[in-house]
C-alpha cells in the first residue's frame, strides 16, 4: 500500500513537473500576447485622444455654430448657437437663432444634459442622444467626447485619397453615451478625423459624419464643416458650420444650473 501511494505521488509530481515544463515554455508566447494587446490599447486611446484635440481644444473655448438641414421637402429654416465649452467635461450651447427659440439653453457636465427653457422655471432634464435639429442631436453639439465616452478598438488601417487611415470600433462605456457604436476613421499622419458612422443599440446606422474644411481655428489646423447624413433617408443632412472658435477663460460658476438664466 505504501509502495502504491509513493508512486501514486511520483505520478503527480512528474504531472506538476510536466506542467511547469509547458508553462515555462508557453510564457513568453502568453507574456507577448499580452504587451501586445496593452500596446494595442494604448495606441487605440492615443488616436481617440490625438483626434479630439484636433477636433476641438482642451481648454475653455467659444464657437459659433450654423446648422442648415436639408429633407426631401428642401432646405429647412438654419439654427444658430453659441457654444462655450471648457474641456470637453462641461458645455453650454446657446440658441441664437431661430428667433422663436432664442433663449433656451443647454448645459452639459460630464454626460448629464439639462434645458433651460424662458417659459419654464427650472431645468429639464434631456437625454444626449434627442434630435436637437435635423440630423444633429444634442449629445453631438453639446459634448464631442470621443476619449471619455467609448473604449476604443483598431480594428484595421485603410487607404483612402493616397491616406492612411486607422479605422476603429468605439464602444460606448455607458448608456447616458449618445451613441452605442462608432466606427471612426483617423489619419494615420496628422490624426485629423475624416469619418465616423454612428450606430444604434440595434446595430442600425443611424448617421454618417464627414469632417471637412480644415482651417486655422484656436490656435491649430481643425475641421469648420461637418456634414450628418441620415443613415435611413438618402440626401437628407445636416451641414454644421464652425466659426470665429476662440480660447476663453471661462469660470466654473458658468457651467451651473443656477447660473443658466444669467447667460446672455
Amino acid at each position: 500500500m505504501f509502495l502504491t501511494l509513493r508512486a501514486k505521488v511520483s505520478t503527480c509530481l512528474s504531472r506538476f513537473a510536466w506542467m511547469a515544463v509547458v508553462f515555462a515554455a508557453c510564457w513568453p508566447q502568453v507574456a507577448a500576447a499580452q504587451a501586445s494587446a496593452a500596446e494595442d490599447e494604448a495606441l487605440a486611446a492615443s488616436i481617440i485622444e490625438k483626434a479630439d484635440r484636433v477636433r476641438f481644444p482642451a481648454e475653455g473655448f467659444e464657437v459659433s455654430v450654423t446648422i442648415t438641414t436639408t429633407t426631401a421637402s428642401g432646405p429647412q429654416e438654419p439654427h444658430k448657437y453659441r457654444v462655450l465649452s471648457k474641456g470637453n467635461e462641461n458645455t453650454v450651447v446657446m440658441t441664437v437663432e431661430p428667433a422663436s427659440e432664442r433663449g433656451q439653453i443647454m448645459l452639459m457636465k460630464g454626460r448629464d444634459l439639462w434645458m433651460f427653457l424662458p417659459s419654464v422655471s427650472q431645468p429639464v432634464r434631456l437625454p444626449s442622444s434627442q434630435r436637437l435639429t435635423g440630423q444633429v442631436a444634442n449629445g453631438d453639439l453639446a459634448r464631442a467626447n470621443f476619449a471619455g465616452d467609448y473604449k476604443p478598438t483598431i480594428l484595421r488601417t485603410e487607404k483612402i485619397e493616397n491616406e492612411t487611415m486607422y479605422v476603429l470600433e468605439l464602444i460606448a462605456l455607458d448608456r447616458g453615451v449618445t451613441y452605442h457604436r462608432v466606427l471612426y476613421w483617423v489619419r494615420q499622419s496628422n490624426s485629423w478625423p475624416y469619418k465616423a458612422e454612428f450606430y444604434s443599440l440595434s446595430e442600425r446606422l443611424l448617421k454618417t459624419c464627414l469632417y471637412q474644411n480644415f482651417e486655422k481655428a484656436a490656435g491649430r489646423v481643425r475641421p469648420t464643416r461637418l456634414a450628418m447624413q441620415d443613415g435611413l433617408r438618402k440626401g437628407e443632412e445636416s451641414i454644421l458650420e464652425y466659426a470665429d472658435m476662440k480660447l476663453r477663460d471661462l469660470p466654473d460658476k458658468i457651467f451651473t444650473k443656477d447660473y443658466l438664466k444669467r447667460l446672455e
